[in-house]
């Protein structure tokens, strides 16, 4: 039988040499640059509803001034 998770397990991970927490809740996971409090959000809804990838994608287009190299500029 598997533990069910009822409050929030907190990780320390590291990345490309930037230290950074990883929180996995019931309501879904948080990651955050250790020592900040803000970070990025993913709601479990979010994740099996394919709401996640669209999401990744919306931010990817914005941050790269909506040239994703998939062509059919206008």
């Amino acid at each position: 039988m598997m533990t069910k998770l009822e409050k929030a397990l907190k990780r320390e991970i590291d990345i490309d040499g930037q230290a950074y927490v990883l929180t996995i809740s019931p309501q879904g996971l948080l990651l955050t640059v250790k020592g900040k409090r803000k970070g990025r959000e993913l709601a479990w809804k979010d994740l099996i509803s394919g709401d996640a990838a669209l999401a990744v994608a919306l931010n990817a287009s914005v941050q790269d001034g909506g040239e994703t190299g998939m062509g059919g500029g206008i």
